[in-house]
């Protein structure tokens, strides 16, 4: 995900290794078993198959550990903590209200044989694989072969889940085997604790959407009826839905899970990441009602051409599902989260923006209230993609930053890097870039042995030569195979070795022509701390200290004076880019009430026909 801040007349862009923001936006406006097939479409496109001993530690893949990552019991930022001992998380013996029975440590106690509860641990098929004849990529897929004590998996078997009526074993932390409490089945179920039901219905639901094409053959699992489309028998989709819904929704462990189960495997579980989507593909109902508005717009953070807009959600009876975003009347982009950054604006422009909010059946809101902004003065863009960022730290810890401040979003497929060995004026086989770049955003590519810090920045990673570069091995970008921009010097003098160098803020253009000392910052070995974001300066007129001065600066009483002689504007803002008080100042004298500041520190702007200052202010 990229998120952008901006701090008075700078833009950055931030990007974490993540779930794609945009990783369900084709499903969007689907229900039923067409929202099931695009789902199948989605966790299958870019799924990596692991071995089975990979489960364990992720042993060989980059960014991973697996069950290290996925199934550790850890302390998460928000709904229940357990013992936080960082043991392995067992939903068949986890006790989430007292000390559990027995415990794990990765790495050890892998059985082997076993006898009792305690003894040994191994890998639970939640979906059995007697089921699919142990075949790739079923027998590891790590968003259903979750750790499990060796008994309680034993006793589980291969028996469907469901409500027990009278159960015939039951293990230390209660969950339980025994006849089934349910109408249109009546054999054997395995029932886990409550706190997990929701856990464990939401793989079985993945399961039945990420194998849809050869489900229809793995009816031995009594909970499958034999189709690709409905997959569970009434009774077993019905518990499902319950356990996903009511009993136990989805909370922060299990998203911080399905995000590492990503990094594992390369695939989420969208019933993790949409909650809704299973009662619209297995009871889907005809909804005619339409979402609330949403509320509190606020345009904030302008630059030349772009404005950042923030709103709190609509509700709806199902789930709000987009927002389509209007400028000055018209629809101008669609987003699936509640802030957005609208580029492509005019410099010194007042626009007006409004959203509405869209359910899955298309159902609209009225109108959001209206929030007006003015973009700046100056030119914030550059006429294309540059490097912004190149670290060469120790071993294979390298990557290069694509920034694009163009104002436009830029598919990357035209463009590529590639190295230039030893400064001999011939580039290597060059490594095509994927994805697209949003206008205020970066790329970052790195070396898939990088450290983890550089790869959770990362938004492709490769071990070719363009990303195996050395401190002698100037790194060029290229644009349809021709030569825009370039880091390093022809040559080969090992002078950019196990240093970290970032493109200057006042740099906005691609050139061939390398500049080190004007154009570029060095920072220590392996420094990746601003990887993933870059800032531009907005290019403006700037006002002499002699046309306009703030007083006093600290401040402690409430009001604020300027000296100017002509008509001034003052824009105060706060550390994260957010407007906060806006007055045009026309009298002679010239002074600003700031009661409602809070004591902290300020970006001023003020502009007036000579140009524009920006100041800190700091409040006491």
């Amino acid at each position: 995900m990229k998120q952008i801040y901006i701090l008075a007349v700078l833009i950055s862009s931030l990007s974490y290794g993540q779930i794609p923001t945009n990783y369900y936006d084709s499903a969007e406006g689907l229900t039923g078993f067409a929202l099931k097939t695009k789902l199948k479409s989605i966790v299958s496109n870019g799924h990596q198959a692991r071995s089975y001993g990979q489960l364990y530690d992720g042993d060989g893949i980059s960014g991973s550990n697996g069950y290290e990552d996925t199934h550790t019991d850890e302390a998460v930022s928000s709904g229940e903590n357990y013992e936080n001992d960082g043991t392995i998380l067992d939903m068949y013996s986890e006790n989430p209200s007292g000390s559990d029975p027995y415990n794990y440590n990765h790495g050890s106690n892998n059985c082997g044989n076993y006898s009792l509860e305690g003894d040994c641990y191994n890998r639970e098929h939640l979906v059995p694989q007697s089921s699919f004849n142990s075949a790739s990529p079923m027998k590891s897929d790590i968003h259903h072969v979750v750790p499990s004590d060796g008994r309680v998996n034993g006793y589980r078997g291969s028996y469907p889940f469901g409500n027990v009526n009278t159960p015939s074993w039951t293990s230390l932390n209660g969950s339980k085997r025994g006849t089934s409490a349910m109408s249109g089945y009546n054999g054997t179920v395995f029932e886990p604790i409550d706190e997990f039901k929701g856990d464990i219905a939401r793989a079985v639901l993945y399961f039945a959407v990420r194998y849809e094409d050869t489900i229809d053959g793995y009816t031995s699992f009594d909970m499958f009826n034999g189709t690709n489309d409905e997959v569970f028998y009434p009774w077993a989709i019905a518990v499902l839905l319950d356990w996903h819904t009511n009993v136990d929704p989805v909370d922060q462990r299990e998203r911080n899970r399905n995000v590492a189960a990503y990094a594992f495997q390369n695939n989420a579980n969208p019933f993790v990441d949409h909650p809704e989507y299973a009662s619209m593909i297995w009871n889907p109902v005809t909804d005619n009602e339409a979402p609330t508005a949403a509320t509190n717009l606020v345009a904030s953070n302008p630059t030349g051409n772009s404005v950042v807009l923030n709103w709190t959600a609509g509700t709806d009876n199902i789930a709000v599902t987009s927002y389509d975003v209007y400028k000055d009347g018209s629809i101008t982009t669609s987003s699936s989260n509640t802030s957005i950054t609208v580029t492509g604006l005019a410099p010194n422009t007042e626009y007006c923006f409004t959203v509405y909010s869209k359910d899955g059946s298309q159902n609209t809101s009225p109108v959001s209230n209206e929030s007006c902004m003015t973009t700046l003065e100056g030119n914030t863009s550059s006429n294309d993609l540059f490097i912004s960022e190149y670290v060469e730290g120790l071993s294979y810890n390298k990557a290069i930053e694509i920034a694009n401040f163009t104002g436009s979003s830029i598919n990357l497929s035209n463009y590529s890097i590639a190295r230039d060995r030893n400064g001999s004026g011939e580039f290597n086989p060059a490594l095509p870039l994927t994805g697209t770049l949003e206008s205020g955003n970066v790329h970052v590519i790195a070396n898939t042995q990088a450290y983890q810090e550089t790869l959770d920045r990362s938004n492709q990673t490769s071990d070719t030569d363009a990303i195996s570069f050395n401190g002698n091995d100037p790194v060029g970008l290229f644009k349809n195979g021709v030569l825009i921009d370039f880091f390093g010097e022809i040559g080969g003098a090992d002078d950019f070795k196990n240093k970290t160098f970032r493109r200057k803020a006042a740099v906005n253009e691609p050139t061939t022509t390398f500049n080190l000392a004007g154009e570029w910052d060095e920072y220590e070995t392996d420094t990746v701390t601003d990887l993933g974001t870059h800032t531009l300066s907005v290019s403006v007129n700037v006002l002499n200290e002699t046309n306009v001065t703030l007083y006093p600066n600290p401040v402690q009483s409430n009001e604020l004076y300027f000296n100017s002689s002509p008509p001034l504007n003052v824009e105060i803002y706060d550390i994260t880019g957010k407007l906060i008080l806006s007055k045009n100042l026309k009298n002679s004298s010239k002074s600003i009430h700031i009661s409602d500041l809070n004591t902290g520190l300020y970006i001023v702007k003020m502009t007036s026909d000579f140009g524009v200052q920006v100041k800190k202010l700091i409040r006491q």
